[in-house]
């Protein structure tokens, strides 16, 4: 396994700056945002496949730093109806022919949540049984059968006509693949071109265990995110882990994204790894520093230390 960065957390930098900042700390591969949500510091989508030699000079950064990209990431909610679900939709699709002219065979996404039905105008995402109330079964089959399967079927098909070999989705709350039973449900209906995209932070944070996590995905995890979340104690034995408060709020939240190694300590990560690679994965691990606790510089030099002491190479 190698060590990438997403590069997001350091936005303010332009992006020839950001790749000596990801170099010094001895980093040689970025994963970078190219749609969705996210505001795209580095990677300018849209002018990158306008303009041959935007592309060129882009590429060339990487090349004379002997850097090279993990991956694309266009993680947002493509299922949404409306003009959020729109947008994201044209990203994703933009994202790949991106890939396709940078040789990269790896993004990373979300599934994305559709409504509840298809006169709904806000995403529903569903996690109380289905059998009962009797209208949940007809909600979970429209956005999975209706919405979900249909999309990802057809941009599959534009994945493969561009190179990307590689959709690695992320299992964040409010999306429809959230946990590792949810994203082999749409792998077993798209495909083998999907995979996961294990970020431990957030199964964590659901009151799951990644490392049973990994066994259950055995070659299906595409990507690792390097990231770590803490149950608060004394706040969560209270108020459980469904937690809405905002993540600025981080004294009074049931749980926060931490600098890696200031939840779980190194040696749940050594054998997270260790998992991970014995069930087969040896690609990349991309550092995403979420910690509100301490300054970024901190959470970055606490999290690269902690992975560089774990990670199974």
């Amino acid at each position: 396994m190698k060590l990438a960065l997403c590069t997001d957390v350091l936005a303010t930098l332009p992006y020839p700056e950001m790749l000596d900042k990801v170099k010094a700390y001895g980093i040689n591969a970025v994963e970078m945002t190219a749609g969705g949500w996210a505001t795209c510091p580095h990677v300018k989508t849209a002018e990158l496949l306008a303009d041959d030699k935007k592309l060129a000079s882009f590429k060339a950064e990487l090349t004379k730093r002997g850097m090279e990209i993990a991956a694309l990431n266009c993680s947002g909610n493509p299922l949404a109806p409306g003009e959020m679900g729109e947008k994201h939709t044209h990203t994703a699709y933009q994202t790949v022919e991106l890939a396709g002219k940078l040789g990269v065979k790896k993004i990373v996404m979300m599934s994305g949540l559709p409504g509840g039905g298809p006169d709904d105008k806000i995403p529903n995402w569903i996690t109380s049984t289905i059998s009962w109330p009797d209208y949940m079964p007809g909600a979970i089959d429209y956005q999975w059968n209706k919405v979900a399967i249909p999309w990802w079927k057809q941009f599959a098909k534009h994945a493969k006509k561009h190179g990307v070999e590689k959709i690695a989705l992320e299992e964040f709350p409010c999306q429809l693949v959230y946990n590792p039973s949810t994203l082999l449900r749409l792998r077993d209906a798209v495909g083998e071109i999907i995979g996961m995209n294990l970020d431990p932070s957030h199964l964590i944070a659901m009151g799951a265990d990644p490392i049973a996590g990994a066994r259950k995905l055995e070659g299906a995890v595409y990507h690792v995110h390097g990231k770590d979340a803490r149950i608060e104690r004394g706040l969560a034995d209270i108020d459980g882990l469904m937690e809405y408060k905002p993540v600025t709020d981080t004294k009074n939240r049931t749980w926060n994204y931490v600098a890696v190694g200031c939840g779980k300590d190194l040696q749940w990560w050594k054998e997270f790894f260790s998992v991970l690679s014995m069930t087969g994965y040896d690609g990349y691990v991309s550092l995403e520093m979420e910690d509100l606790t301490m300054s970024v510089e901190a959470g970055l030099r606490t999290s690269i230390d902690a992975l560089e002491a774990t990670l199974s190479k």
